[in-house]
């Protein structure tokens, strides 16, 4: 069986990760990207990206490029959207989309925090568009969260959430559209608490990493946090809650402390300082640190998957 046309709009970093996502699974995809400078390098990337985690290298050669987004989206039967988070941009490209790709195909936003429901209010066919949310990088993390917006048909998303499974993808059905969706909610909210108590002098930076790297961050990859409150029992979940929660962060914007960070310049690696002082070296090691944990991750569940 012929497997279904895909098209990326957008050929930055998730755009070519999403793009070799589908043609290590066989798929033929054309990436629509309109910068001369990131439209030369995405079959270079997606190349290098294949090498990296061991995939068949020939895969690259299931891949176009091009500036026409007419020609991009002619054939599809699956159309992810993966461009900057501006509402505006998106709203832009889901329009041109109606006019250009084929009636029947699925139209998807790639975002890490915007409703679905945001980007194509007041669109006709509205039922085919489903939010999206890969997480970087998108090639070794499995989960993509599937949003469904008020428009949003169920067939769009049984049949989204099938092609994703296809490629190898842990696809999670969003019921409700709000921003954050389901994992960077609970992301950012670990964060906001992390951020605030090195603010109030509670701990460091590093402390706060070594803490939940060397202690619960070991166990989220086999038991969340509602498995674990049940596991522990939910009547000593109630009575840890009723002394912690009233100690939490409350506050209803970002801390100050990273306002001024920010401010002041210190952006993270892109600076070389943030929370946490960075050299070259540092950043280096850390992201091939990264690749080589989600590699033995997804290693780890194909002999799984096997046996």
């Amino acid at each position: 069986m012929t497997k279904p046309v895909i098209a990326v709009i957008g050929g930055g970093l998730m755009g070519a990760g999403i793009a070799q996502t589908f043609v290590s699974a066989g798929h033929r995809v054309w990436v629509h990207e309109p910068f001369d400078d990131v439209r030369a390098t995405v079959v270079e990337r997606i190349a290098a990206g294949l090498k990296q985690v061991g995939d068949d290298p020939a895969a690259v050669d299931l891949v176009a490029v091009t500036s026409d987004l007419a020609t991009a989206v002619g054939q599809a039967r699956f159309v992810t959207e993966a461009a900057p988070e501006k509402r505006e941009l998106k709203r832009e490209i889901f329009s041109r989309l109606v006019e250009l790709a084929p009636p029947d195909a699925i139209l998807a936003s790639n975002s890490s925090v915007m409703p679905i429901g945001s980007i194509v209010d007041g669109l006709p066919t509205a039922e085919r568009m489903v939010g999206t949310h890969w997480w970087n990088p998108a090639v070794l993390i499995p989960l993509v969260e599937v949003i469904q917006g008020e428009q949003t048909s169920d067939a769009t998303v049984a049949a989204t959430m099938e092609l994703l499974a296809s490629v190898g993808k842990k696809p999670a059905h969003v019921k409700k559209d709000v921003p954050g969706f389901v994992a960077n909610r609970l992301q950012h909210a670990l964060w906001r608490e992390a951020i605030a108590m090195v603010a109030d002098g509670i701990c460091d930076a590093r402390t706060v990493d070594d803490c939940v790297k060397n202690s619960f961050g070991l166990r989220l990859a086999v038991l969340g946090p509602l498995e674990n409150a049940d596991l522990v029992g939910l009547d000593l979940t109630l009575d840890i809650h009723r002394t912690i929660i009233p100690e939490l962060d409350r506050s209803s914007g970002p801390n100050s402390l990273l306002k001024e960070r920010v401010a002041a310049g210190a952006l993270g690696f892109k600076t070389g300082e943030g929370f946490q002082q960075w050299t070259p070296e540092q950043q280096a090691a850390l992201r091939e640190t990264l690749v080589r944990h989600l590699v033995r991750h997804r290693e780890d569940k194909g002999r799984e998957h096997e046996g």
